[in-house]
């Protein structure tokens, strides 16, 4: 049976038309279904936001600032003062309970203050690694510095050990958490007007700062979600 062109180019514009309807009635849908992706913060008193009100710490910061630039993507606080990497390792089951898509480790500033050693701290944050590995999760490592006053070889074993474990993992890896205050700081004293009294936790503008360096990171480690 031969159609008329008339009728052939009639029925495909109405098929077409249809489909066209199809899909600008389902990417509303879509959309609406679409869901941030969801990175755990695993961390102590410096993700926990110690000090600070509720909207200064670093967590609610980094969400505003994923927010103001147009990411969508959501930090989820699971810091907890005075933790450990022994103490990030033990709780990582229930923190990643809600099955987060990715996770920022933040940890080793506490193993510092009590001088405990390096090789432990090595071992708790491969146990980490090796858990986000299992569950394909991307991590970014975040570093820690030790300090002069426990020696040299102290200082080189700890300082190596984010490096090392995110070149192991293939992690994204930023050397310092404090570097991200002052990229360049030789002296404790250039940190001090970013500080809590207490020297060892930022101020919210420390934080401000922070987040600002931190927050592109955040971006490159969403983008590694599958």
């Amino acid at each position: 049976m031969n159609l008329s062109p008339t009728i052939v180019s009639f029925g495909y514009g109405a098929l077409r038309l249809a489909r066209n309807l199809t899909l600008t009635l389902l990417l509303p849908i879509s959309a609406a279904w679409a869901e941030p992706v969801r990175i755990l913060a695993l961390g102590d008193s410096l993700t926990a936001g110690y000090g600070l009100n509720d909207a200064e710490g670093l967590v609610p910061q980094l969400n505003a600032w994923l927010a103001e630039n147009g990411k969508d993507v959501v930090v989820i606080n699971a810091g907890v003062s005075g933790d450990t990497s022994a103490g990030g390792a033990s709780r990582l089951a229930w923190a990643l309970g809600d099955n987060p898509a990715a996770m920022m480790v933040l940890l080793g500033g506490n193993d510092l203050l009590r001088g405990l050693p390096p090789e432990e701290t090595r071992a708790n944050l491969h146990a980490i690694l090796t858990e986000a590995q299992a569950r394909a999760m991307p991590v970014l490592l975040i570093g820690m510095k030790a300090p002069g006053n426990f020696g040299p070889d102290y200082k080189q074993n700890f300082d190596r050990i984010y490096a090392d474990l995110a070149a192991e993992f293939g992690a994204l890896h930023i050397d310092s958490y404090f570097g991200l205050l002052v990229p360049d700081a030789t002296d404790p004293a250039q940190l001090s007007p970013y500080m809590q009294p207490d020297g060892i936790h930022p101020n919210a503008q420390g934080v401000k700062i922070i987040t600002g360096n931190l927050g592109p990171h955040l971006v490159d480690l969403a983008a590694r979600v599958k």
